[in-house]
């Protein structure tokens, strides 16, 4: 079985997914660094449905560097890992305030620095926020990678961000991740794939274990 070019796998996901995109809901770039904190092993919908009355109630920085963490944690109660969440959201507000005069910082160095922020989450707001070249590598991505090619199974998610970082050229990283998520959510689902609207089948490599990579 011959794997696609990693560019084939892109134009045929930009035919299904033309207007792919982030599906946090955010008003500026700290709602959207909270929300994707927040995002980690929870849904993108889970999350839209805290984030409206967690800022309303901490609607900057600022409020939410100050706020208490039994509060936060009732506001975002309802996902997974919640207050581990809520310490994190809260620390990031603190270190910004305190290491970068307030201003969300842009270079992944200093995004992974913060509480809450792993690179998978800087690619997210570098791409989001900042317009930068990302390529953020989350189930969704790392599945469909391995399925088509485009990654060993054995691969971690940083050399998967890696390799496709190599494979693809950068001005189209961004919306590619957003595309093959996309494509993981509502085709190539873990476990019932809907193989039967996939243009990709005839190069699938779910139960091929021999990936060219």
């Amino acid at each position: 079985m011959k794997n696609l070019p990693a560019l084939k796998i892109i134009e045929e996901l930009e035919k299904l997914f033309p207007e792919a995109k982030g599906e946090l809901n955010s008003r500026n770039t700290y709602e959207l660094c909270v929300a994707v904190i927040l995002s980690a092993q929870s849904t993108d919908v889970s999350v839209n449905q805290v984030t409206p009355a967690l800022f309303e109630a901490y609607p900057t920085l600022e409020s939410l560097a100050k706020a208490e963490l039994n509060d936060v944690e009732s506001y975002i109660a309802r996902l997974g890992l919640y207050r581990a969440k809520a310490k994190n959201i809260i620390g990031f507000a603190q270190v910004v305030i305190e290491r970068f005069d307030g201003v969300i910082p842009s270079s992944m160095e200093d995004l992974t620095s913060l509480p809450g922020v792993g690179r998978k989450c800087a690619n997210v707001i570098q791409g989001e926020c900042f317009h930068l070249p990302s390529l953020a590598v989350d189930t969704h991505v790392s599945r469909i990678a391995k399925r088509l090619g485009l990654a060993y199974q054995k691969d971690s998610v940083a050399v998967i961000e890696r390799k496709l970082k190599k494979k693809l050229p950068k001005e189209k990283w961004t919306k590619a991740h957003h595309q093959m998520i996309f494509f993981g959510r509502y085709l190539c689902q873990a476990r019932k794939p809907r193989c039967y609207r996939c243009p990709f089948v005839e190069h699938c490599h779910e139960k091929n274990k021999n990936l060219i990579a």
